[in-house]
């Protein structure tokens, strides 16, 4: 391709609307233009590293087995409603009308669509197990679109589903979808790491995520230096903080005032008490109905783990009017002592505490002496603390640490939620009608793309790893009349490049050398050709890694070097 028949819209100063590196670089090379919040069309550069990436993602799911189908995106209502998702995912799904006012859904997803094709086609355990796959556009009604492609209202997505008989079989589905992913994330150039996660509204058991380390991300990783535990912050376990000493004497509980406190802080700071003595008391509304969450006062929720405790995925922090209704008083001085006919879910670090404080369920009042297991009748005791840095893993007994990250993708076993709801069965040796063990298995592919421009760039642009760069060689001619010796030397090299496979862009327009050289460097082409007057008149030709030192040879050793350059960089 040469540049002046392309469109590459490169641009000095970074839109007001970028938020995070990626975003800017996205804009900024000409890979992207935004349309309205959370749609952007991809140009001709953005297209060419996304295809490049559905390659190696199509390649290693072929690899891995899977077959590829392509499912509608437009999708009925009442299979969703059979899987329970259309309530528990409502949030997210965009509902449309046809002209006879009947309702469809926008796919975010597609458990639903080839659960109903595989109870349609497949009835013997001899036809499993099967594993369907798809690179589609995917819709999701966000909130607040942000990060540009991180998290929009339409990206593109892969979605794999295996079908299996038995567990055993289910399992090595999963690990196929495992080793293929950290192949492709490796081919693509990303360091990425694969974490314990939950599985959230989508159901199921083991799962893992693999993560981009930024700075940017979204996601907090838990993990050991050692790499031996890595877990999403939602589902990380620890050892625990040190545990808070039981009183010597606890007698019984008692009230006392405590005008305007209101806050964990307020009580430590006004009355002394320390926030390890403390019993935080939340309400939260699970399925339409109030429960009560106990933890230490020093430590956070993870919404994630209640859900998981509670299983349900629809659950929310109660309102102000709702918690007075629960339990007759306001937020600050509440409490789950004496209280009857509401669930209490208690954290785990609270087991056996004595002599803490908690609110009495009268505002300006709380109550000290509490033990809980003697004064709070628990209805189920749980891990719901979220962990915190220096604690010490459960599995390896190290020190844990927190970094950010981007998720790209997610693999879980789903079981049989959604083959049980859709009938998606088959009959075993013995005659008898099983629903099949499902996997899912998701990759971002646009989401992957910005993750790769996120990991790797400079103060100059993206740092393209050769396997998904756009083009990964620009021949840079800083003398672009037709018969001078410079076009033609870039011409003959461009057309050698091309004959070998190289995906190459000749740089022909009539511009200033500093303008080629900083959009050269802004796009990321990985290895840069630069051919002017003065160098060749010299005999040189000049060869510009992105990152590296600058490479001076002849004419004739042009092309080799450049061919040899590509081999040693090639990713994967």
């Amino acid at each position: 391709m040469r540049w002046s028949q392309t469109f590459i819209p490169t641009m000095k100063e970074t839109p007001a609307e970028a938020e995070i590196i990626s975003h800017k670089l996205l804009l900024r090379a000409g890979l992207v233009r935004k349309l309205t919040g959370g749609l952007y069309t991809f140009l001709p550069l953005g297209l060419r590293a996304l295809r490049k990436i559905e390659a190696i993602v199509r390649e290693e799911m072929n690899r891995a087995g899977a077959l590829e189908v392509f499912m509608p995106a437009l999708q009925p209502p009442d299979i969703w409603a059979r899987s329970g998702r259309l309530e528990t995912a409502r949030e997210v799904l965009f509902h449309v009308k046809d002209r006879a006012q009947k309702e469809w859904v926008l796919g975010p997803t597609h458990e639903e669509v080839i659960t109903t094709l595989v109870a349609n086609e497949f009835n013997s355990y001899r036809q499993l197990p099967v594993n369907f796959y798809q690179i589609q556009t995917k819709f999701r009604d966000e909130i607040r679109p942000r990060f540009g492609l991180m998290r929009a209202k339409e990206f593109i997505m892969k979605d794999a589903y295996s079908f299996d008989a038995d567990d055993e079989s289910a399992n090595a589905s999963y690990q196929l979808m495992y080793d293929a992913y950290a192949r492709i994330f490796k081919r693509c150039g990303l360091r990425a790491i694969a974490v314990q996660a939950d599985t959230g509204v989508m159901g199921g058991a083991h799962s893992h995520e693999f993560m981009v380390p930024a700075e940017t991300g979204e996601n907090e990783v838990v993990y050991c230096e050692s790499g031996d535990y890595a877990a999403n912050i939602e589902m990380a376990a620890s050892q625990g903080p040190a545990a808070t000493t039981p009183a010597d004497v606890c007698g019984e509980a008692e009230k006392f005032e405590t005008p305007g406190v209101k806050t964990i802080g307020d009580l430590a700071k006004r009355f002394g008490i320390a926030a390890e003595r403390q019993i935080k008391t939340l309400v939260y509304i699970a399925d339409d109905k109030p429960v009560i969450v106990l933890l230490r006062g020093d430590d956070q929720l993870e919404e994630a783990k209640l859900g998981g405790a509670l299983s349900t995925g629809t659950i929310r922090a109660a309102g102000d009017a709702e918690i007075v209704k629960a339990l007759g008083a306001q937020p600050g001085s509440l409490g789950a002592v004496g209280v009857e006919g509401i669930p209490v879910y208690a954290d785990e670090v609270l087991r056996g505490g004595s002599g803490m404080v908690t609110g009495a369920n009268d505002d300006g009042h709380h109550l000290r002496n509490v033990n809980v297991e003697r004064d709070i009748t628990v209805s189920d005791w749980a891990d719901l603390r979220q962990v915190q840095a220096g604690e010490l893993c459960v599995e390896t007994g190290q020190s844990l640490k927190i970094r950010r990250a981007i998720e790209v993708g997610h693999v879980f076993k789903l079981g049989t939620k959604y083959s049980e709801a859709l009938g998606a069965t088959f009959l075993d040796e013995n005659g008898d009608s099983i629903p099949s063990i499902m996997g899912c298995y998701g990759i971002g592919v646009t989401r992957t793309l910005q993750a790769v421009i996120e990991q790797c760039h400079d103060d100059n642009g993206v740092i393209w790893p050769t396997s998904v760069a756009p083009y990964q060689v620009c021949i840079t001619a800083l003398d672009v009349e037709p018969e001078s010796e410079v076009m033609k030397l870039a011409t003959h090299l461009y057309d050698e490049l091309q004959a070998k496979g190289v995906d190459v862009i000749l740089d022909d327009r009539p511009a200033r050398p500093g303008i080629k050289f900083k959009d050269s460097e802004l796009a990321g082409f990985p290895l840069r050709i630069g051919i002017g007057e003065r160098s060749l008149a010299k005999g040189n030709v000049e060869i510009k890694p992105r990152t590296g030192e600058m490479i001076l040879c002849s004419p004739d050793e042009a092309l080799g070097q450049a061919l040899e350059w590509l081999e040693a960089n090639r990713v994967g």
